[in-house]
């Protein structure tokens, strides 16, 4: 495949079918280590938990259309896969803040496993300093720019309390961070370049619980069936005919700021 026309197709690969891809990735390695040569669609859609139809169409985005009858190759696929996630190079990476979520992400095995090896922790506690944590030890905050390239760090996570993180973003990308994930509450001012994944565990809850609700009112919304008060028509209802403003509900704009 072209490099040129390899980089056009990945510009063009909706974000959920990315993170579908990853998904893809996972099942296929797990194939290949249990000796498994071919899948077809339907299996490969059937353990990734898609249907079928939108598995291939997902892997037409990276040119991979499988033989009718066989279906696809699975070390060629990873291979295809691994190319659009950008897997063909190990990134290093750094996290921000080893307090219980940074202390168990520096000890997650799944990380080297995928290619993400950790290769810097930090924190300010200065009780923390020098001692290993899934083998690494910890450095100063005031030293992510020099080790971070020193050790060619391009993934860093932030785990750090609100306040902290967009300076700790900072020192990241000045030591040649590329990407970041964010476990902070706070959007992040980055430079154009730098790629930012915010991930708020509070809002995803929200999100579940909105889909949980969303299936409640609709198996109560046969006339005559209690539960059913919404509210006046045109405002948010909470069931007792009082209405929620967007602050109420939790909503968040989960925009990355460039200036």
């Amino acid at each position: 495949m072209a490099v040129p026309a390899a980089r056009e197709r990945a510009r063009a690969i909706p974000e959920a079918a990315v993170a579908r891809l990853a998904v893809y990735l996972r099942v296929l390695s797990g194939l290949e280590e249990r000796g498994t040569r071919t899948v077809s669609s339907e299996e490969l859609a059937a353990f990734a938990g898609v249907n079928s139809a939108k598995l291939r169409k997902d892997l037409s985005y990276i040119g991979s259309y499988g033989t009718r009858g066989v279906g696809y190759d699975v070390a060629v696929l990873i291979g295809q896969i691994e190319r659009t996630l950008g897997l063909t190079k190990k990134h290093r990476v750094a996290v921000v803040g080893i307090g219980n979520l940074g202390h168990a992400l520096a000890n997650y095995g799944g990380f080297l496993n995928r290619g993400f090896p950790v290769a810097a922790l930090f924190d300010l506690d200065p009780d923390l300093l020098d001692v290993p944590v899934g083998g690494i030890p910890v450095s100063s905050i005031g030293d992510i720019v020099e080790v971070c390239r020193e050790r060619e760090v391009t993934i860093g996570v932030i785990a750090t309390p609100t306040e902290g993180a967009q300076d700790v973003c900072d020192r990241l990308v000045e030591g040649g961070v590329v990407c970041i994930l964010n476990f902070a509450p706070v959007v992040l001012q980055v430079p154009e370049h730098v790629e930012v994944r915010k991930v708020d565990l509070a809002v995803e809850m929200q999100i579940l619980s909105f889909h949980v609700a969303r299936r409640n009112q609709e198996s109560v919304a046969v006339p005559g069936v209690a539960g059913t008060d919404a509210g006046p028509p045109g405002r948010g209802g909470n069931g007792n005919g009082n209405s929620e403003s967007a602050p109420e509900r939790g909503d968040v704009d989960g925009m990355v700021v460039r200036p």
